[in-house]
Formats: structure tokens, C-alpha cells, sequence
């Protein structure tokens, strides 16, 4: 059974039915799914989630999937990680990393959000999935595409690392570099959507493919026994995973699935050379000002984020903060984070980690409350963003051996 109302427009609230739509008809604002909520309340229990298997499907009243869902069925369910020597280093007493780095199938948090795109370009009989990207949302679209059996046309900057690039062409996608950053990509799919019969993820297919990332904040409260945390830290591209998971934290809290009243405050992470919504925070505002990209985390990349205005506004009415992180910075958390909990993360983890250190010693977190961090795509993605030491080599003998560790503590 389906809960879903239709699509809302997000400033006039005008109503539409669940079609394939980019934006409000008449105040051009972004539209988002609408629910019964009144009805999941009286459906859904934490018993019958616990009951099911442990993919993000487990939460399906809240999400947009009007039909069996085909793809994404092992999607979701990360783990919530204790970091307590993370948190040692950082001055937190109850540090948890929500890690996607370990997502399926690309090892994002995207994963979540291409499980309800693909699905929902299903159940519109679309020919063809695309998507522009910096990197792990072409991942995911051409891995669930090629799962759906559906074409997938991909596109991203030219400078986009060779990796990433790799990691989509393997699904069989096709891959076509766009001169020009992100934004100037996302222009033009929003073109080709409008002249051909294909569902752009994050164009005409935005407001279903968005709610996946409820599902991160669904988690993080069934995971902390169904309780939200006191902070949160996100990493911000077009905001729109802050947003929400923003959003996510207050529909359980609507259907009566929370133990108390979400007071969560809520953490942005930008990199310094693309931090748009940092700098309206701290100018105390929701009005973004577009900068021209230029930083390490290319996942994070988006100049002119579209959902901007929204997280903005929700960070400060949290009464949480926003920050960013050099290229310098963004290197140092991803090897902290590897070196203190075992996790590999990319670019935009090491934003985070890095935003979390410095939001703790401006004072903005607080250190006895339970703090998450989003850990939200893997470092085998980004090698080239930190720089290591050259292994020592040796010959095969004992003698050489120890000539390298002396003075390393050893038990005989």
C-alpha cells in the first residue's frame, strides 16, 4: 500500500499529483514528495520495521516507491560505528560515524538516492536514466541502471578524476565530459530532459530521488534506539542530504516513531575552495552566493547548490553551524579518520571529519552530547587526495629487517 499524497511545491505549497515534474508550475520552486502521514501513523511501528530485512525498503511508508521495488534491494542499513578513539582525538564523549563509505553497490550514500530514481523511472516507463555528476552519483546511476536493465547517460566535468570515471563506464554507461564545472553540466540535463523521454535523477526525477536521503536519518535514530542524536555533521554539496535528513529525523518524530521530540542540531561541512552555504551561514542568511569551484573534493563541488537556501536555513534553526575545510585540512581528516577507526573515506569524509575538529574547538558542538558524523562515500574512490610515504624496501633477511623497526617496541 502507497501512502503517497503527490508532490508540494516547497515555498506555495501548491499541489501536484506524484508525476515526473522538476518544479513548481508556478513559482518555479523545487517540489517534494507528500504523505499521509496521519495514516503511516496508525500503520507503522518500530516492531514491524525491526521486523524486516535490513535495506532501506525497511522504512517503505515514508518513501516514494509506489510499486515492488526492482532495484537497490541490498541498498542502505549501514552501519553506525562507535568512534571512541576518533572522538579521543577530536574532544568527543560519544562520537558514532554513520559509514557509507561501505554502501552498496558503489560504496556511497547515493546508493539511496538512485534506489528510489531508478525505481520510480520504472514505474514511469522511461527509456532511459541520466544524471550530471561529480563522481559517485554517476557511479550509482549507471550501477542501478544496468541492474534495471535501462540505458544510462551520464555526464560530468571534464576534470573529473580518472577513477571515478572508471567506475561508471565499467556499468556500461555512456560517460560523455562536459567542458565547464558542475553547474555548467547540470544546466544542460536539464535541456536534454526536456527534449527527450528520460528521467534525470536530479532534474525531472529530483523530488523522488531526493527522499533516499531520509533514509541515512532513519537510520541514525532506529540505530541510537530510536533517538536523535544531539548534533549531526554533513557534508554539503547541493544540500540537499542535510535537508534531508533534516526532514527524515522530523517525519519519525510525526508518525510517533521517536522516544522524544527531535532537537538535533544540525553541522554543515564544505571544502574552502566550494563553501556557498558556509558563507551563508555565516552571514546569517538563506541567500546563496554561486562561487566557482576549485578544491580536492570534487564530490562536494557544486558551486550554485540547489538546495542551498534550504539547508541554510535549516542549520541555523537548529541552532547548529556551518564550517569548511582546506585541501591541506581535508587530507589530514582522511588519514586521521583511517588511523584512529580503520575507515577509508574520500574526499568529502575528510571535510567532515575536518569541519567536526574545528567545530569542536570553536566551541559549536557540544562534546558530552552525542555527536554523528556522515561518512558518505569510500577512499578507494579518491587515492590521489592523500600523499604517503614510499614503502621501504629491503632484502629478505632477518638483519635487514630489524635494521628498519630498531627501537620499535616488540614482544619476543
Amino acid at each position: 500500500m502507497s501512502f503517497v499524497k503527490g508532490l508540494r511545491c516547497r515555498e506555495c505549497s501548491r499541489e501536484y499529483p506524484a508525476r515526473l515534474q522538476a518544479g513548481c508550475e508556478d513559482c518555479f520552486a523545487p517540489l517534494e514528495v507528500d504523505y499521509d502521514y496521519p495514516a503511516i501513523a496508525r500503520t507503522l511501528t518500530r516492531e514491524q520495521i525491526a521486523s524486516r530485512p535490513a535495506n532501506l525498503w525497511r522504512y517503505r511508508e515514508l518513501l516514494p516507491v509506489e510499486s515492488d521495488p526492482v532495484v537497490g534491494l541490498a541498498s542502505g542499513w549501514t552501519p553506525l560505528v562507535r568512534a571512541d578513539r576518533l572522538g579521543k582525538a577530536l574532544g568527543l564523549d560519544h562520537l558514532y560515524l554513520k559509514n557509507d563509505a561501505v554502501s552498496y553497490p558503489t560504496l556511497s550514500f547515493k546508493d539511496r538516492v538512485t534506489s528510489m530514481a531508478v525505481n520510480k523511472a520504472l514505474e514511469f516507463k522511461l527509456e532511459a536514466v541520466g544524471c550530471a555528476s561529480t563522481g559517485n552519483l554517476a557511479n550509482s546511476v549507471a550501477a542501478q541502471a544496468a541492474a534495471a536493465g535501462l540505458p544510462a547517460y551520464i555526464l560530468i566535468p571534464e576534470s573529473l578524476e580518472r577513477s571515478k570515471v572508471t567506475a561508471t563506464q565499467i556499468y556500461g554507461a555512456r560517460v560523455i565530459a562536459v567542458r565547464g564545472n558542475y553547474d555548467d553540466v547540470n544546466r544542460l540535463c536539464a535541456q536534454i530532459a526536456e527534449r527527450h523521454p528520460w528521467g534525470f535523477v536530479n532534474v525531472n526525477l529530483r523530488p523522488f530521488y531526493a527522499e533516499g536521503s531520509k533514509t541515512m536519518g532513519f537510520e541514525i535514530a532506529e540505530q541510537l534506539g530510536w533517538n536523535a542524536p544531539t548534533s549531526i555533521v554533513v557534508p554539503m554539496a547541493g544540500g540537499a542530504l542535510l535537508s534531508k535528513i533534516h526532514k527524515g529525523l522530523h517525519e519519525l518524530q510525526r508518525v510517533g516513531l521517536l522516544q522524544e521530540p527531535v532537537t538535533t542540531k544540525l553541522y554543515g561541512a564544505q571544502a574552502l575552495g566550494c563553501n556557498p552555504i558556509v558563507d551563508a551561514v555565516r552571514r546569517r542568511s538563506i541567500d546563496i552566493k554561486p562561487v566557482k569551484p576549485n578544491t580536492i573534493a570534487k564530490s562536494l563541488a557544486i558551486g550554485n547548490p540547489a538546495d542551498g537556501y534550504y539547508a541554510s536555513g535549516f542549520i541555523q534553526n537548529s541552532g547548529g553551524w556551518a564550517d569548511d575545510a582546506t585541501d591541506t585540512e581535508i587530507s589530514a581528516g582522511i588519514q586521521l579518520l583511517a588511523e584512529t577507526q580503520g575507515i577509508y573515506t574520500e574526499t568529502a569524509g575528510g571535510v567532515s571529519v575536518a569541519v567536526t575538529k574545528k567545530l569542536v574547538e570553536g566551541g559549536h558542538i557540544d562534546r558530552r552530547g552525542i555527536t554523528v558524523v556522515c561518512i558518505t562515500g569510500n577512499g578507494l574512490k579518491t587515492p590521489d587526495a592523500v600523499t604517503l610515504n614510499t614503502p621501504e624496501v629491503i632484502d629478505a633477511k632477518i638483519e635487514a629487517f630489524e635494521r628498519v623497526v630498531e627501537g620499535v617496541a616488540h614482544v619476543a
